[in-house]
């Protein structure tokens, strides 16, 4: 088989494993609605960030054995390989709180919406990023522009009823999505120095030592009501941040960013389906066409923009 078929190959296998991270992010929204029948917020954020961040040591275990192999190197333990670098230590906390405040008002607000609005709403952040790039002297070209005004529509329709009224949990999953913003910024700024996978255990496992600390000293977690949540407990821990993440970084590779952005942005499409397939949640026509719009703004901010100036 000629280079040219192994690339074309790799390539439609990566776009798969996207598709796939995308579909199972998508119906990691119909598991936390789900479990707030059960538990409360801070008992699941904690669960679920603990169960994400043991599930990576063996996959960044699995990872790091693979790059020693590939330059002809003995497997070292990996406990040994910058786990105690200043810098992976400090950008997986600084994620990790960012990430803890972005599932706080993420998993709460939640429980007042539905679950393709949640999904749409919190695809907000793909527009946010650009917006607080600016701080950091990372300009926004004219179709990133456009696409805001397309996503402000959008949410206007999606979470403005008719007594221009902004509904609670919808405004609860806006804020997160600003704090969701955050965090890739951070992880952008870190992960020039640090390997990502590593960082990103230390910020799952930060966040449930947050979740923790909010979860004993406001909630009453109860251990026969943890167990009725298992399933979307084990579903947001295992698929949504273990097998997700790692599916992710391993698809990504290879491809051009702006394609896997778009591919990933199918997430909040795959929420809508999923809040209608496994819990009959049906949207409004006002609700479809503020999704509809947010979905356009989501593409339209990915595209790449060759009247981009820099300052």
């Amino acid at each position: 088989m000629s280079d040219s078929n192994i690339s074309k190959t790799h390539k439609i296998r990566n776009t798969i494993f996207l598709l796939l991270t995308a579909l199972i992010w998508g119906a990691a929204f119909v598991a936390q609605s789900v479990s707030m029948d059960y538990i409360e917020p801070m008992t699941f954020i904690c669960l679920r960030s603990f169960i994400g961040g043991v599930f990576l040591i063996p996959v960044i275990w699995f990872l790091d054995f693979q790059k020693k192999q590939d330059r002809g190197l003995a497997a070292e333990p990996f406990f040994a390989d910058k786990w105690t670098d200043k810098k992976v230590i400090e950008g997986g906390i600084a994620c990790g709180l960012c990430l803890f405040l972005a599932n706080c008002f993420q998993q709460t607000g939640i429980q007042y919406t539905t679950v393709g609005k949640a999904g749409f709403i919190t695809s907000f952040y793909i527009i946010i990023v650009p917006l607080l790039g600016l701080f950091f002297k990372k300009y926004c070209g004219i179709l990133t522009w456009i696409s805001v005004v397309v996503a402000l529509a959008g949410l206007y329709f999606l979470c403005i009823n008719e007594a221009l009224h902004i509904q609670k949990g919808d405004f609860m999953i806006l804020v997160s999505a600003f704090f969701f913003a955050a965090q890739i910024l951070v992880i952008d700024h870190y992960n020039q120095f640090v390997d990502g996978v590593k960082m990103s255990c230390i910020q799952f496992l930060t966040g449930a030592v947050l979740a923790f600390f909010a979860m004993v000293i406001f909630e009453d977690p109860q251990w026969a009501m943890i167990v009725k949540a298992a399933v979307p407990i084990l579903y947001t821990g295992i698929m949504s941040t273990g097998v997700g993440y790692t599916l992710q970084i391993v698809g990504q590779k290879g491809l051009n960013p702006t394609v896997a952005a778009l591919i990933l942005s199918l997430e909040s499409v795959f929420s809508a389906l999923s809040g209608f397939v496994i819990l009959h949640q049906i949207l409004s026509a006002r609700e479809l066409i503020g999704c509809t719009l947010m979905f356009g703004a989501i593409i339209l901010a990915q595209l790449p923009d060759f009247r981009q100036k820099k300052y």
